[in-house]
């Protein structure tokens, strides 16, 4: 349990790095909190990770996050698993750079796929990180986060 704490923050630090410094361009000034708009927040906060549940082997399920098309499509696909018959709902949240979101629901057989609309480039521009949520609901209540992921832009490779 312990060790999961530790992953846990030494991936929160490293996301932290990678975000310092990079969120805005050289030369800006920033905005000092309290003097937006009330109820605005941050873009970046809310593409910080979280760590996922465990589900019990017997009812164990595989939702893929797929990677973000050059469009700005990022394909969820449920793969099934030993736990597909008990699966009751499967809910996806997208959270953008600029702080708005999109829901959808997979459906329940295997290869059910939802698309969500993720930030896209435009020209020779890449596109902003976007988060992906998923969680399963099982028949008997409980709900399962079982992804939590950054997808960028697509780059050519």
């Amino acid at each position: 349990m312990q060790h999961k704490i530790v992953i846990s923050l030494i991936l929160l630090i490293c996301a932290a790095i990678a975000f310092a410094g990079c969120t805005s361009p050289s030369g800006s000034t920033a905005t000092p909190a309290g003097s937006g708009p009330s109820g605005t927040t941050s873009g970046t906060s809310s593409l910080v990770t979280q760590p996922t549940d465990a589900i019990p082997d017997y009812n164990t399920v595989t939702v893929d996050v797929g990677e973000k098309d050059y469009m700005g499509k990022i394909p969820v696909i449920f793969q099934g698993g030993k736990g597909q018959i008990s699966v009751k709902k499967i809910d996806v949240k997208l959270t953008r750079t600029d702080g708005s979101t999109q829901t959808a629901t997979v459906g329940l057989k295997k290869g059910d796929e939802a698309d969500l609309d993720g930030t896209k480039g435009t020209g020779f521009l890449n596109g902003q990180p976007d988060r992906v949520e998923v969680w399963v609901t099982m028949n008997n209540g409980q709900t399962y986060k079982v992804a939590d992921v950054i997808r960028e832009y697509r780059t050519r490779g």
